[in-house]
């Protein structure tokens, strides 16, 4: 008879998201009970809950997981060597393709993301948060440069963030994105955006 070896309280939480993020994946969050990734692991619901006190703090690492990579990216075209309006302009697009990518490949953004907003708002207050910090630093370097010519980086970061909310949430891609070419409009608000950081 073989013995499963044993694993870390580490490993088997990480077992637990891979599984739980596959259900939510293919079945959809709503659907997923604890029980059925409790099933799929060959264990009980209550060892599930020495882990994870809910569904909802599950989906919670999953989406906070989710976004980390979207900041990544972000990351990589803020450390670009262009002009702060070129970085701008490419984060926005970066966003965009993200929801998007998640919204239509494999949905699971906007079950996660819908199910955070109503569950675990802080986990999206901080994705939002840490997305506008990158928009100002940006928008400093731009100031620094001449390049724009607002007063406040972190203001203008916010309204730069707001102005794209048709094509950032992912809801609203959802319910527009057969209606509008959101590519071109994620263009024209970012060109619109930047005129108003040059005014």
């Amino acid at each position: 008879m073989t013995v499963r070896p044993r694993l870390s309280a580490d490993e088997t939480r990480e077992r637990i998201l891979v599984v739980a993020d596959e259900h939510f994946r293919r079945v959809g969050y709503a659907k997923t009970a604890v029980a059925d990734i409790a099933s799929a692991l060959s264990m009980s619901s209550a060892n599930i809950y020495r882990f994870f006190p809910t569904k909802a703090a599950i989906c919670e690492e999953i989406a906070r997981r989710l976004l980390e990579q979207c900041h990544q990216l972000l990351r990589q075209v803020a450390a670009e060597k262009t002009s702060a309006s070129e970085r701008l302009a490419k984060m926005a697009r970066t966003i965009h393709q993200f929801n998007k990518s998640q919204m239509f490949d494999e949905k699971r953004l906007h079950d996660m993301v819908e199910a955070a907003m109503t569950e675990n708002w802080h986990v999206v207050k901080a994705h939002l948060e840490t997305t506008v910090a990158m928009f100002a630093e940006v928008i400093r370097e731009g100031m620094v440069a001449g390049e724009f010519a607002v007063q406040d980086p972190m203001e203008a970061a916010l309204s730069f963030k707001q102005c794209h909310v048709s094509v950032f949430h992912p809801t609203l891609i959802a319910h527009c994105a057969f209606d509008f070419d959101l590519d071109q409009q994620t263009e024209r608000l970012s060109r619109f955006a930047i005129r108003a950081l040059k005014a």
